[in-house]
């Protein structure tokens, strides 16, 4: 905690604060201490009980995923209340867990916005990975139904999903880029020069032409 405290910096704090996280920690030292760390699941365990932003960002870097109890890991999303955290946990811990599945059923539809969003990366990696058995134009219709009204980190995932699905699933694709262009969800959401907008329709497109381009591109 004390050499995390030491790579506190002013700058930093004040450009992740702009995206909901409090913590004043360069990633890049963070991945860095991690390395020298290696596997450590007990210090995780206890940094990730601090409920310091930074340490329980070294704690996702740190654990043994696979070491972590259903329940443990559920206690752990509803305590990830910053938007890096969360998305740590989900990618770099739970994605990884034999339990992933049965959270990801679990979360799906839980009432908290935020745990619901869980639910849905999840969901997304199987769009892309496991498709089997998943119901895609079950997802599509929920997407339809509820992602206009959804908050924005449940509603930032639901977008996610539908992109993915217009990406991966060829004979999804031209109902996806549909109702991405009734819905208009992240339209106008700024995107910085040389990146891909998160408005679906315009994302589809874009990585459906790149792989037909090949690589390199």
């Amino acid at each position: 905690m004390a050499e995390l405290a030491g790579l506190e910096d002013p700058k930093a704090r004040e450009v992740n604060e702009r995206h909901g996280d409090d913590h004043g920690v360069n990633l890049g030292k963070l991945r860095a201490l991690a390395r020298r760390l290696k596997t450590q699941q007990e210090l995780a365990r206890r940094l990730w009980a601090t409920d310091d932003t930074a340490a329980k960002l070294l704690a996702t870097l740190i654990c043994r995923p696979k070491a972590f109890e259903r329940d443990e890991l559920d206690s752990m999303l509803r305590t990830a209340r910053t938007p890096k955290v969360h998305d740590w946990l989900v990618n770099y811990v739970v994605k990884k867990s034999p339990h992933s599945e049965e959270l990801r059923l679990a979360w799906f539809a839980d009432p908290d916005p935020v745990v619901a969003s869980a639910g849905w990366a999840l969901t997304t990696e199987r769009v892309t990975k496991r498709p089997e058995g998943l119901g895609l134009a079950g997802l599509l219709d929920v997407i339809e139904a509820d992602m206009k009204g959804a908050p924005d980190r449940l509603q930032w995932a639901m977008n996610h999903c539908l992109a993915q699905i217009g990406i991966d699933h060829p004979e999804h694709r031209t109902r996806a880029v549909a109702i991405g262009e009734y819905l208009q969800v992240l339209k106008d959401y700024p995107t910085s020069p040389g990146c891909t907008s998160p408005f679906a329709p315009v994302w589809i497109s874009e990585m459906v032409r790149r792989q037909h381009a090949g690589p390199g591109v």
